[in-house]
């Protein structure tokens, strides 16, 4: 007797997997806003870094560092107390790349002074890739290369830490740092009564010869497994940084106690941890009582890199749709080529043009400010409105993005719905929205003259552009108001805006003129679509945000 033939489970009319691309050679903003910052020389460095991160089996580690989160392991089968974190391959994978490709330490000479060239823009091209892939993993290594602009401050420290910081080997055993072939170093700045009021600080620091002994709690420590850590504690003089390692100096585990790892909205690859400190030892870094002094030159990186990674979930989140786009069909024809569909990615593919030159130029400014007053001006102010701007861009960009695959978009079988959950972080972590605007403010009050050189300079990179000059007049006059912290919210959009004008001008000077009219000379409205581009601009986008 013959069986009926169901064929109920064939696929069709579903987009492959956004799979085994090049991510540096398949995005031309990218690869435009890297050669206008001065890393042009390095096209053949991080196409190889591209097309490697690009691949099926990165995706694949990706997702399953993910699936597979950490665990705490705080006593040894025969009840030794290790505290040791442990992790999925997956997650070492990872790690080992980053390293290999000197995400971690590029930035720095073997000596752990600034590289120069522009070497900023070039680890910030890999940085942006990575985050399209694995997004978690890259908090141990921000704060890794972040850690050496506070070491700084400790030159003796820094010359010990150095021969093994510079390799570009992960090593995740758990030995004394000075035992291995490579380390990462994390943060503990937060307590449970002060959060981002770190003056507020209980913990202690007590002298203990040439070093010092702390006690006391950190209500969030990153990535918990690094091989040491920056600290706050309060010394005799004040609040103090100090590094404190995992082992102390005779190889005994030091009394850093991890109480437990953090239940995380998104970041799941990476661990965060509650931890008491024993009696710890810890050797200063800088002066005592200057604690954030020293530590904020760690804050301005890790800040540098949340804005990166944020511009490049959201790089990730319009390729994923339009990649969906151009394979789904709808009512007989491509998504991508329905009129309002073009319209939502069209718009969506300026904000990542914009985002993607604007961070490009941030890092040029970071290669040029140990020699250039005007670009540490552009630093200092810039660092904390584009983060501002890009952070808190992600989350709903990426939720469009999401809309865009429909359901599939949903489900957590594709990137997309792990890119949502990870978006917060990144504004929250180093500085909430209002301290963002706060430390604009601040920056404005204390070096008033500079910063406003640099509102001229940005005049008049984007002089002629719709709205810019009434952009430039609102934000001086707002900042210069005696109650500019009711309004600072709208006035540091505005100077992000025209901040990523300026900086897209110097890149696609066209496309420079679609954002500033859609972003500066009109209020944008709350929804990617409800701007209207010509049928030529919309088929440019497109083609430069994915070939």
């Amino acid at each position: 007797m013959t069986q009926p033939v169901f064929a109920t489970h064939e696929v069709f009319n579903q987009s492959p997997p956004f799979e085994e691309v090049n991510l540096f050679t398949v995005d031309q903003p990218l690869v435009e806003a890297v050669k206008a910052n001065g890393g042009a020389a390095a096209e053949r460095e991080l196409s190889e870094f591209g097309r490697h991160w690009g691949s099926a089996a990165m995706a694949d580690c990706g997702r399953i560092a993910n699936e597979n989160t950490p665990k705490l392991r705080t006593f040894d089968a025969k009840g030794n107390r290790r505290d040791q974190v442990e992790f999925h391959p997956a997650y070492h994978e990872l790690m080992a790349h980053s390293a290999h490709a000197g995400v971690h330490n590029s930035t720095w000479t073997a000596d752990g002074r600034p590289a120069g060239d522009a070497a900023e823009v070039i680890r910030a091209a890999k940085f942006y890739m990575a985050a399209q892939v694995e997004t978690g993993h890259l908090c141990p290594i921000t704060m890794t290369r972040a850690s050496v602009a506070a070491l700084a401050m400790q030159p003796d420290l820094l010359s010990k830490v150095m021969p093994v910081l510079s390799t570009r080997s992960y090593d995740p055993s758990f030995a004394p740092w000075w035992d291995k072939r490579g380390m990462t170093l994390g943060m503990g700045m937060t307590e449970k009564q002060g959060g981002t009021d770190v003056r507020a600080n209980m913990t202690r620091a007590v002298r203990d010869g040439s070093a010092y002994r702390i006690t006391g709690h950190k209500w969030f420590m990153s990535a918990p497994m690094c091989d040491a850590f920056l600290v706050l504690a309060q010394a005799e003089q004040g609040l103090t940084c100090f590094f404190m390692p995992r082992f102390a100096p005779d190889g005994s585990v030091n009394a850093i106690q991890f109480q437990r790892l953090k239940d995380k909205l998104g970041n799941r690859s990476n661990a965060s941890s509650e931890v008491e400190f024993v009696g710890a030892y810890a050797e200063r870094v800088g002066e005592e009582g200057k604690g954030i002094r020293t530590i904020i030159q760690m804050v301005q990186l890790t800040r540098q890199d949340c804005a990166i990674a944020s511009s490049g979930l959201m790089r990730s989140g319009l390729a994923h749709a339009l990649h969906h786009a151009r394979h789904r069909s709808v009512f007989q024809k491509h998504l991508a080529d329905q009129p309002l569909m073009q319209a939502v990615l069209s718009d969506m593919a300026l904000h990542v043009e914009a985002s993607t030159a604007l961070v490009m130029r941030l890092c040029r400014a970071f290669d040029r400010t140990p020699h250039d007053a005007a670009e540490a001006a552009y630093m200092r102010l810039l660092t904390p409105a584009i983060k501002y701007w890009t952070c808190k861009s992600a989350p709903p960009f990426l939720y469009e993005a999401m809309e865009c695959l429909g359901g599939n978009g949903y489900v957590e079988d594709g990137i997309l719905a792990r890119h949502y959950r990870e978006a917060p972080v990144n504004a929250i972590w180093e500085g909430s929205g209002n301290v963002m605007c706060l430390d604009v403010l601040r920056a404005l009050s204390r070096e008033g003259e500079a910063a406003m050189a640099v509102l001229q300079a940005l005049a008049a990179e984007t002089k002629g552009l719709p709205g810019a000059g009434e952009a430039v007049a609102f934000i001086g006059k707002t900042f210069r108001r005696t109650d500019g912290e009711r309004v600072a919210r709208l006035a540091v959009e505005k100077l992000a805006l025209l901040a990523g004008a300026a900086a897209l001008n110097g890149v696609s000077p066209h496309h420079a003129e679609l954002f500033a009219a859609t972003r500066l000379a009109t209020h944008h409205a709350s929804m990617y679509g409800a701007v209207e581009l010509d049928n030529g601009d919309v088929r440019a986008l497109l083609e430069r945000a994915l070939p």
